[in-house]
Formats: C-alpha cells, structure tokens, sequence
C-alpha cells in the first residue's frame, strides 16, 4: 500500500539534528493512515524516536547510523504498537509511556515493557533541549506533546491529522470533510474534540502554551505536516477552541 510519502523507512531531515521516518500505512477504523516517526539527535549523541514505526532491517541500520537509539516515545494510547520491535532490537533503549499506554498495551497482550512515565515537564535526560507537555481538557485522549528547541519544531501525534485528497481512496475524500481533517483544513478529528468538550479552557490553555513556543515546523504522523509557518497553523487548526 502506498502512502504517497516514499520512500519509506528513511530518515529524511527537517534541521538540524532532527529527522522524520515515513512508515508503511496502516489500516484504522478500515481506513489507511499514513505513519511517522520522528528522530531527534539530544547534545549528547543520543537519539530519541518519537511513535516509532514499524522496524525492519533497513530502518534500524539507518537509525544506528545517526547515533545510540536510547529514548523510545510512545507519545499517547493509540501510538505504541511498534515500541517492542525496536526494544528487541536495541535492547538498552528505554521506552517511555503517555498516560494510559502502559495499561492498554498490558491489556492487549502486547510484549515489551514500558519503563518510564512522560509527565508536564521533560526528564532531566533532555530538559532544554525538548520541551514537553501532556495535553489536558480529554477524558480519554492524553498525548504528549514535545517541541525541539534547535529547529523550532513542535511534534504532535494525533491532535492534528491532515490527510491529502492524493493519497487517499475516493471514499475517505467524502468522509474526511465531515470529520474535519482534510488538507489543507486539516485538524483534529470531531470524534476527538468531543472528549474535550466539558474541559475546553484546559485544552485553550495548553494551546496557548504551544503557540507560545512559536514554532517554525509542525510535525503531524498522519498527513501533510507543516514545513513552514507553524504557529499560524496551529492558531488555523485550533480556531474552534481558542476562539469560543
């Protein structure tokens, strides 16, 4: 299945000591979702890989290349699912969990393990170099969000989806509108903003935090992500709650 960001498996630079990988797609609720990861080099040599994608010789080879894999992010409930390939494969790795991953993955019957918590503020593994923050307002969605000092580089996971008319089947092109993560509106999916509906201030109040990070890039897993003119992304994709 092609995603229409190949070649995949490829670390491909965004700046300075930061890389994205475009993995195979996947199939969720039916549809095919491109993936992404997203591979920061830390001042010490260290990589950290934020929602791994799924591994194979290739990936894992060029990823060695660019430094020690010790930092795995499993940045919310729904992006883990490929941390246990690359602990097999870099056993000495740590694996770090959003609220919520560790219990779903032990539900599942997923194999690997997590070892530590992401909270408000980052570790001192690589605090001043990447800033973090779990999103608050959902009861359901808690996702860590990271942004890279050195490349003005915000990374989100799912909080916003922008999925192409070019890379999608017909039928998504008419679901996608009603859903509200088409390109070049894309944004966070309807489904998703309704479990932020009773803590919205909490949610305006985060976002405000990430537009005063004032980034130059957003990084998406799903979809188009954005090169340039990040903050006035975010303040477009966000308009239907910072402006109530």
């Amino acid at each position: 299945m092609t995603t229409g960001y190949e070649p995949l498996d490829t670390p491909k630079p965004v700046g300075e000591d930061i890389w994205i990988v475009d993995g195979p797609a996947i199939r969720f609720y039916g549809m095919p979702f491109s993936t992404r990861a997203t591979i920061v080099r830390l001042s010490d040599g260290a990589l950290w890989i934020h929602s791994p994608t799924k591994l194979n010789d290739q990936l894992a080879d060029a990823a060695a290349a660019l430094g020690p894999v010790t930092h795995l992010i499993a940045p919310n409930w729904i992006h883990y699912a490929y941390v246990h390939e690359w602990q097999a494969r870099f056993p000495e790795a740590l694996a770090w969990a959003a609220p919520g991953v560790a219990r779903r993955a032990a539900r599942n019957g997923l194999p690997g393990r997590f070892d530590e918590d992401l909270g408000q503020e980052p570790p001192d593994l690589w605090v001043g170099e990447i800033d973090q923050m779990i999103v608050r307002g959902s009861n359901v969605h808690r996702e860590a969000v990271f942004y890279h000092r050195t490349s003005r580089t915000l990374i989100l996971t799912d909080l916003i989806e922008n999925f192409e008319k070019a890379n999608i089947p017909w039928w998504m092109r008419v679901i996608l509108p009603l859903v509200g993560n088409l390109d070049p509106d894309g944004a966070m999916p309807r489904d998703m903003r309704f479990t932020f509906r009773k803590h919205r201030d909490l949610l305006r109040e985060d976002l405000e935090r990430m537009i005063a990070w004032a980034p130059d890039r957003v990084i998406l897993a799903h979809g188009r992500w954005y090169e340039t003119n990040g903050t006035a992304e975010l303040r477009r994709a966000f308009r239907w709650a910072l402006n109530p």
